[in-house]
Parts: C-alpha cells; structure tokens; sequence
C-alpha cells in the first residue's frame, strides 16, 4: 500500500484536510471524493497507478477530517473551496482533475467556471441530479423548512468491525479487507463508545434549492478541456438519475466540446472501489495520451 501524508489548510473559515501521495517532483493529479466518502477511499486506486504522480485529495468540508458548517451546506461552497485548493497547490498551471460523484459534479461544473485551470478531467458519475420541474419547488422548501425543527443524526455502530459490516451490506462487491480499510477513515467516534460516519450529519438536509438543469448545461458548455466519462454497468444510482438512451441524458452529454464514454463492467457506483485497477488505467490513459 503506497504510503500518504496528510496537510490541514485554512481555507475559507475551515479547516480542510489534504491527503497528499507521491512525490513533489511528479505530475499534480487532484481526486474529488463522492458524498458521505472520504480521500482515503482513493486508496485503491493510488495504489494501482503505474506512474508516478503528485496525488492531492482533499476531504470536503464536512466529511472525513475537515472542518464542517454544523448547519446548512450549500454546493456553492464546493466550488468555491475547489477554487482556493486548487490556487494553493497549482497557482499557475491547469490541473489534471478526478472526481467521483460529488466530486465529479464539483469539478465538472468548475471546469466551465474557470475553464483555464482544468487540463483535462475525468467524471466518474458526476452529472448532476435529475430532471426537476418548476412545480416541485414548493414541497422542496416545505421539506427543508421541516428538518430544520431537528438536529440531523447518523446512526451509530458497536465498533469499526460492525461499521465495516454496514459498508459490505451496502455494497456486496466490497470484500472484508477493504470494508475494514474504509472503515478506519469512513467512521469516527461517536463520543459515547461507538462509530459513526465521519461526516456532519447536516449533510443530510434536502437542499431547498431544487437543481436546475439548464443552469449547468450552460456552465458546462463553458467546458473547453477533454472529458472522460465514466460509468459503472451495474450503478443502481445512475439507473435511478437517467436512462443511458433518454433525451436529457443524451443533452448533458452533447454539452462538451470533447468527450469520451466509458462503461466499466461488474463495477457499482463507488467504481473506485469496486474496479480500482480498470479506473486507474483509464485515469492514465487519458492523463498520458
């Protein structure tokens, strides 16, 4: 297993965690996690890499070991501290960006914002939500204005082995030695002798603001470097967002200047976890073509 560092940066009022790999003479590749994830996560696939690279993931705010809102998160935000990140460890050049999920939406929608900075990106799942209609906006905020009567919870586990249990019933493709390495970075204490998800539980409130389609099909126009697209054959929370053949799949699509699809095969959403060796592979591939 290829042997990390860790850095905390100030960054926009928080303190953020920064796992570092590799040395500071090797080509910067950044890794954006995914939701309820975690830098560590990209573990496997660091350690399928061939190359030699300068590999920088951070946790976003409010997950692993950086600094949460205790309170509303916005996506905004995401960007934002992407921005500051990326200012820090490559003032000058663009970058080489991987981001799964959360962090494939962050970064995507980045690249349009500021599309000096991004050289080339690879979208692991990351393409926004589904299709909303104006109508639903209502009972969106409605929702919200609800949880904010409770403090939001994660539920808490006995042990790590326990927390390990949960992430291999989520994904059966994960076998109980990874579990177990997910679980040391995933859980935390939960201050009354067992483990929660390492993440603020403000996560969890729906967003008031319901997602608007057009709006980020505009900013990823703006998109001018290469894209990989990567999805996972067997995702159940891509089948749930689109249909591979629907017209507004297809539209999101059509939104960048240079784009190439990949499927990965016996591979679920988390396909960093699942295929680490295959998404490695595609990351240098397109990274060194």
């Amino acid at each position: 297993m290829k042997t990390c560092s860790s850095e905390f940066l100030q960054i926009r009022g928080r303190r953020l965690h920064v796992r570092i790999w590799g040395s500071e003479a090797a080509p910067l590749l950044v890794l954006l996690h995914g939701w309820c994830d975690v830098s560590a996560s990209w573990q496997f696939v660091v350690d399928a890499l061939e190359r030699d690279w300068r590999i920088v993931a951070p946790d976003w705010r409010g997950f692993g070991l950086s600094e949460g809102n205790n309170d509303a998160y916005w996506f905004p935000d995401y960007i934002a501290d992407l921005d500051a990140l990326l200012l820090h460890y490559s003032p000058n050049d663009p970058v080489r960006l991987v981001g799964h999920s959360l962090g494939g939406n962050a970064g995507t929608l980045y690249a349009g914002i500021r599309p000096e900075r991004i050289g080339k990106l690879v979208n692991l799942e990351g393409l926004g939500l589904r299709l909303y209609m104006p109508e639903e906006a209502a009972e969106r905020y409605a929702n919200w204005l609800d949880q904010l009567r409770d403090a939001p919870t994660f539920r808490s586990y006995p042990d790590r082995t326990a927390f390990a249990a949960r992430l291999q019933k989520e994904n059966p493709r994960l076998s109980a030695e990874k579990a177990c390495y997910l679980a040391q970075f995933m859980g935390e204490d939960d201050g009354a002798g067992g483990i929660r998800q390492a993440a603020d539980p403000h996560h969890r409130w729906v967003n008031p603001i319901i997602y608007r389609v057009e709006e980020a099909k505009s900013i990823w126009r703006r998109v001018t470097a290469p894209v990989l697209w990567v999805t996972a054959a067997d995702s159940a929370i891509f089948k749930q967002l689109f249909a591979i053949d629907s017209a507004d799949y297809r539209s999101r699509l059509a939104c960048f200047r240079e784009l190439r699809e990949v499927t990965v095969e016996d591979c679920g959403h988390n396909l960093h976890h699942d295929q680490p060796q295959q998404v490695a592979q595609l990351i240098e591939e397109f990274f060194t073509a």
